[in-house]
């Protein structure tokens, strides 16, 4: 793993590109380069080169896994890379290229193919290669390596890491989504991005379990062994059935190995689940553990260290960070460059709870990996990268996870057992049972980081976890564009992003002309430019005939408005459990690199409901059409008791509490997104029948709280 930077169209390119690699020097100890056009340098020292006149020029920092060529490397083309290409030997047999490494391969390869083929490539890797007057940046499918941009009118630049372009003073960085590769032309400062296919689910595998189980273990076991390094390495370790897998692998082979786990040292004794699973596991299979118990008042230390490393303070990623921080750190002080994590796992072979609740388990593994590259993967390369390490993940293969994805949900999911056809190979490879089928909490519980960050924010009179991480990284985690219907589930999703210490840049509604439509709400919506007024925030109305496939052409629109106008860097969206309208908004983002939020996503629609009543939302429905409900419902504040009413009615007939199902739709008149709240000054009733009725909002007003 390396570090990349480039900047064209700035005069001032190469003082820049020195100051980022200063930045980025612990992706690698083994060397800089610069380089413009014509010239290249390499020295270990910074201070060594010497200006290059252009406004053009690239950079990279060196960690050396495969010989120790420094780059930028040039041949036709100038390439500046950050990759392990595993096939790399393979290519060039096929291709006789005679290229000495990885790096080497890749640069012939796209001196001859240019990025047509990148799907002949068996690896991870972010580049940017430099043809005459054009430029390609391209990343690994899923995101295993980072890359980061920024474009204005003047000037492009792009690198490993956004800290590292903030500190050359750029704005409006965006991370380059894994599907798209950027074509640049410097001489006219212009951009296109070109669309990658993604993985699909269908068609599903034919075939007996044994023989699918048979064929995932082949799957499974090159993805670890392709990646296994000659000298020795780490493993994060937890105990559980990911990593007790790799770790069974590496023993029966003969690697030179170490697990490494850590956890909170608790000051009542107790022991973390985690470290009790990894001591009994570590002991039965004869593996060797190191363990490190950081204790409460340690944790303030690494946080100052870790989330501004990361650059977020999303709760759930400083959680995670803690123990693979700290487990690196172990791994580096035994001179491992190389460490091993069973992430991926829980994706491609269903592991998490929104598996289970899925009505398409497959089709639910596929929107889990898309949003890897933003949830886990940028996180992780840092955390490794600050320790001079590099991160391997066997789970996230490719091959296997094409393979995974088709395999039939029925054998990922056998009633309360998760990931259940990786389970039963762990049983044939010999680990026992009481492991292979031990049910894992998420590693920010497991080792009881996650309650460390609660107690230290109570005790810093701190409102939230999110409120006390938030001093460590003052800075919005992600611009957000906010799909907003104008109802209490697009509002609730905006709020919880906003607690979470994201960015909400502008609203964005669909005015829809078909009352039917499956994508957009109509009823209530008179009042958006009102509510968005309330929050303060711009709004983006993008009307739309309702029609199945042009509506969604209309919101693609919609969203490259604010991308263009407020530089929005993903878009949050209310979606409970309607699969319809969340894959539709996750292809579009997709093809327009924006990341995807969804923070109501398979929440329990009575738990849902009842928190925005406890968060001081005013709520009232605008339209209802399902049996139980009447025109009684229309108007006024929903309340405690009414959400009673919907649960039995829920029981009694089916309606959906949150009226996820079409039954009903809402207004939010207030919340603590608002600065102002809305009153109702005329309304009225129009009903079409005894369970179909809508409100006509004539007046409104806005009124200081």
């Amino acid at each position: 793993m390396c570090g990349i930077i480039g900047i064209f169209n700035d005069k001032e390119a190469f003082s820049k590109v020195r100051t980022a690699l200063a930045m980025l020097h612990n992706r690698g100890k083994d060397g800089f380069g610069i380089a413009n056009e014509h010239e290249i340098q390499h020295h270990h020292d910074l201070k060594k080169f010497y200006p290059l006149k252009d406004k053009n020029m690239v950079g990279h920092v060196l960690h050396a896994v495969v010989d120790h060529i420094p780059q930028p490397i040039k041949k036709d083309g100038l390439l500046t890379a950050n990759c392990e290409i595993y096939n790399w030997k393979k290519l060039n047999v096929k291709y006789r290229f005679n290229a000495k490494n990885d790096a080497e391969l890749l640069l012939f390869f796209l001196d001859r193919f240019g990025p047509e083929k990148l799907d002949e490539l068996d690896g991870v890797y972010a580049f940017a290669y430099w043809n005459k007057d054009t430029l390609y940046l391209a990343r690994d499918i899923l995101g295993e390596k980072p890359l980061w941009f920024s474009h204005n009118t003047d000037t492009f630049a792009f690198a490993s890491e956004k800290k590292a372009l903030e500190k050359i003073g750029f704005l409006d960085i965006q991370e380059l989504n894994p599907r798209q590769i950027i074509k640049y032309n410097p001489k006219e400062n212009k951009l296109e991005p070109l669309h990658r296919e993604f993985f699909t689910y269908l068609p599903e595998h034919k075939g007996s379990f044994e023989v699918l189980k048979e064929k995932t273990a082949r799957f499974l076991d090159k993805a670890i062994e392709k990646r296994i390094p000659e000298k020795k390495f780490g493993l994060l370790f937890s105990g559980g059935i990911d990593s007790t897998y790799l770790a069974k692998y590496f023993k029966d082979q003969g690697h030179d190995f170490t697990c490494y786990t850590a956890v909170l040292d608790s000051e009542s004794g107790t022991v973390p689940p985690d470290l009790e699973a990894a001591q009994k596991v570590a002991k039965e299979l004869g593996l060797k553990l190191k363990i490190k118990k950081i204790k409460l008042a340690e944790i303030p230390q690494y946080l100052q260290k870790i989330v501004p490393l990361i650059e977020d303070s999303n709760v759930v990623k400083v959680g995670v960070a803690l123990t693979f921080y700290v487990a690196c750190e172990m791994a580096t002080e035994d001179g491992c460059k190389i460490i091993f994590s069973g992430l991926g796992s829980e994706e491609i072979f269903a592991g998490y709870e929104r598996h289970k609740n899925s009505a398409n388990i497959n089709q639910e593994c596929l929107s889990g990996l898309r949003k890897m590259y933003e949830r886990d993967l940028y996180r992780d390369d840092v955390l490794t990268m600050d320790n001079s390490m590099e991160l391997r993940l066997p789970f996230l293969d490719t091959q296997l996870i094409d393979y995974a994805l088709k395999i039939p949900s029925k054998y990922k999911i056998r009633g309360e057992v998760t990931k259940y056809i990786l389970r039963e190979i762990a049983l044939d490879k010999g680990i026992p049972k009481e492991f292979a089928f031990r049910k894992k909490t998420a590693a920010q519980y497991g080792s009881k980081f996650d309650y460390a960050l609660g107690k230290l924010a109570k005790q810093q009179k701190f409102p939230s976890k999110s409120a006390y991480l938030k001093t460590f990284y003052p800075s919005h985690n992600v611009k957000l564009g906010v799909l907003f219907s104008s109802g209490k589930d697009s509002t609730a999703a905006a709020y919880i992003m906003k607690q979470q210490n994201y960015g909400l840049t502008c609203l964005i509604h669909i005015k829809s002309e078909n009352p039917d439509s499956y994508m957009f709400q109509t009823a209530g919506t008179e009042l958006v430019e009102m509510q968005a007024e309330a929050m303060g925030l711009p709004i983006i109305i993008q009307k739309t005939k309702g029609e199945k496939e042009s509506e969604l052409k209309d919101l693609e629109a919609a969203f490259k408005e604010a991308q263009k106008k407020y530089h929005i860097e993903g878009i949050v969206s209310g979606a409970l459990f309607s699969t319809y309208q969340r894959d539709r908004i996750e292809k579009i983002c997709d093809k327009l690199g924006l990341k995807v939020f969804l923070p109501l996503w398979h929440k329990p629609q009575d738990k849902h409901l009842q928190e925005l009543i406890d968060h001081g939302f005013e709520i009232v429905l605008t339209a209802i059409a399902a049996e139980g409900l009447d025109k009684s419902w229309l108007g006024r504040k929903i309340t405690i008791k009414d959400i009673e009413r919907l649960q039995k009615l829920h029981k009694k007939l089916g309606l959906n509490v949150a009226g996820e199902g079409g039954e009903f739709e809402s207004l939010v008149l207030d919340c603590p997104l608002f600065n102002k709240k809305i009153v109702l000054e005329k309304t009225q009733i129009i009903e079409e029948d005894k369970n179909r009725a809508h409100l006509v909002i004539k007046k409104a007003k806005l009124q200081t709280k």
